[in-house]
């Protein structure tokens, strides 16, 4: 149904205004043996997300699969209010604001989005958004080694515990401008950076080291050791990370001693639905030092002749998004809808809801894999700490397992052998706050069930004569 935000006070004008006594008036065409009565079966009111878990409950008896996959993408609550308002025509059918005084509205937007996530990152200054958190990282890769003048390697560390899309993007977008990535290993017991093989670049020529948080295996960095190592080597710190997570965790700007240099990431978590994987949207912030370098959207605050606010782009040429290579950046019309909703979903949560999130999220997961652990041969695959994914060792190959779940329409998680075949029969799975005790208890069932089924099959019971 859609958000109607007019009061009773509202409608009571309105009706005066057309000189109706009211609503019920506007329809006395309609029979009164065709008029609905008192809706006595309706039960009583729940709040909008138990409305929400109720819906998508009713939608999975046709056939809408129960997730556990999280990988990159999170299927978090998404409060009604945020697209009934995103797409209102004035946000929805906007384009691109280069006409200042015809676009004050979509300007102020992105001005408060900016300023949301330099609060939620404490870094010096925010862009307008990117295309994606992928891409976002390669225009991180690309903008460190412009800034950091120290440098002239054109290389950047980056770990294996980084989503491996992630990589495989970067390298697509910033291997043909001569920039060498160099993977770095993790340590197989913790499952964070190796600080080992990280120590054999010690002293050696790198523009940068990425450090994202949490990693792709859901474990937590050690970010301040990481950031520090950085700045010692001569090289500048790019975070990737959750912004919800930063609800609950120390900030990139807060990172070590000086604070990270670059923090980028997926937005997707704030607001933007799954959506069959898109659109999605990118963010990037930066220190202060390096505004100049930071590609995509700048929007600035300033006052007219009249002493009146005012919002504008600032800092950038339209020309730097089609000088191809010597380019700042060739990112031009963005995902400004997402992040649209990007705000008003966090307007709405505020740091206390954003936090609760990150949470409720966390708690859940912890259940998660308490139960699933407690299936035969079902072990954490590492031992350092989570936020709201857990990497699991089966005692089965994590494709023949998720295909079977898939046929419970359950989506199990990531089967993290098919990009790190190391770690042998891996599997990720996550859970939001959106995963109730019920949903954790169908999964562990199943999974339980799949297992058995897989042992059975491989030792019959021999018959007795």
């Amino acid at each position: 149904m859609p958000f109607i935000p007019h009061t009773e006070e509202d409608v009571s004008e309105m009706l005066r205004a057309i000189g109706v006594e009211s609503i019920d008036a506007l329809f006395d065409e309609i029979p009164e043996s065709l008029r609905c009565r008192a809706l006595n079966a309706i039960p009583q009111a729940l709040s909008e997300m138990e409305v929400a878990a109720l819906m998508a409950a009713r939608a999975r008896e046709d056939g809408e699969p129960l997730s556990f996959l999280g990988a990159g993408a999170y299927d978090h609550h998404i409060p009604a209010a945020v697209w009934q308002i995103a797409t209102r025509g004035e946000f929805y059918s906007a384009y691109t604001p280069y006409q200042a005084e015809a676009s004050q509205g979509t300007l102020q937007l992105l001005y408060e989005y900016q300023s949301m996530m330099t609060a939620l990152t404490a870094m010096g200054v925010s862009n307008a958004s990117l295309y994606d958190g992928a891409s976002a990282l390669a225009e991180a890769a690309l903008m460190a080694v412009r800034a950091n003048r120290k440098s002239k390697s054109r290389r950047v560390l980056m770990p294996r515990s980084l989503h491996p899309d992630y990589r495989a993007t970067v390298r697509a977008i910033v291997a043909s401008q001569g920039i060498e990535l160099v993977e770095v290993a993790f340590d197989r017991s913790s499952g964070a950076t190796d600080r080992g093989a990280l120590e054999a670049y010690a002293g050696q020529d790198y523009a940068a080291l990425v450090i994202p948080q949490p990693n792709f295996f859901g474990v937590l960095e050690e970010v301040d050791d990481l950031t520090d190592w950085a700045r010692a080597n001569g090289a500048l710190s790019i975070a990737v990370v959750n912004p919800v997570a930063l609800a609950v965790l120390s900030p990139p700007g807060d990172w070590g001693g000086q604070g990270a240099d670059i923090c980028c990431g997926e937005g997707q978590p704030l607001g933007v639905p799954l959506s069959s994987g898109g659109p999605y949207f990118g963010f990037m912030c930066c220190r202060k030092d390096f505004v100049r370098q930071m590609p995509g959207r700048i929007i600035g605050r300033t006052l007219d002749l009249e002493g009146k606010p005012g919002f504008t782009l600032t800092l950038q040429a339209r020309e730097q998004h089609i000088r191809r290579s010597k380019a700042t950046s060739n990112i031009c019309t963005n995902q400004g809808l997402m992040v649209t909703a990007a705000t008003i979903h966090m307007a709405l949560l505020g740091a206390e809801g954003l936090a609760r999130v990150a949470a409720a999220s966390h708690r859940q997961t912890a259940r998660l894999a308490a139960r699933l652990t407690g299936l035969p041969g079902v072990q954490p695959l590492f031992s350092g700490p989570v936020l709201y994914e857990q990497a699991l060792a089966l005692p089965a190959p994590a494709a023949d397992v998720l295909r079977s779940l898939a046929g419970h329409n359950l989506l199990g998680g990531y089967d993290l052998s098919a990009r790190y075949p190391e770690l042998g029969n891996a599997l990720l799975v996550c859970a939001t706050e959106k995963r109730t005790e019920q949903d954790i208890g169908i999964f562990a069932e199943k999974l339980g069930r799949v297992l058995r089924a897989r042992t059975e099959a491989r030792c019959p019971v021999q018959p007795k004569f």
